[in-house]
């Protein structure tokens, strides 16, 4: 199993950046088999799917909104994933999820919210106008 926990989140003005962090625990055997992604969500809404990174980092996705703004990355020694999120707008305020598909194969990029076996708690970020 994987526990996960975010951290970076907070509050910034428009335009401004902010870095997530992602820190699990429990095997390193398991983290590195598991392709990692990034969602987020608003009070009252579904996840959203904002970024994804396959298992050894060479493949990654991006929600349209967040494409050229936002970069995903991951180091299978820390065990950390990461989401540095530059020129930030009022629409990307919500809380942050990391989540991870276990045993995903080498080249999956996983999207689907409902793929992911492990969640954090999320961390909250807020962009002001």
């Amino acid at each position: 199993q994987l526990q996960l926990v975010e951290s970076g989140g907070g509050l910034v003005q428009a335009g401004g950046s902010l870095r997530l962090s992602c820190a699990a625990s429990g095997r390193a055997y398991t983290f590195s088999r598991s392709a990692m992604g990034w969602f987020r969500r608003t009070p009252g809404k579904e996840y959203d799917f904002v970024a994804s990174i396959s298992r050894s980092g060479g493949m990654t996705r991006y929600a349209d909104s967040v494409k050229g703004r936002f970069t995903i990355s991951r180091n299978n020694d820390k065990k950390t994933i990461d989401l540095q999120m530059d020129n930030l707008e009022p629409d990307d305020t919500a809380v942050y999820y990391c989540a991870a598909d276990e045993n995903a194969i080498l080249t999956k990029v996983t999207m689907a919210a409902s793929e992911f076996d492990y969640w954090g708690q999320g961390t909250q970020v807020t962009v002001s106008s």
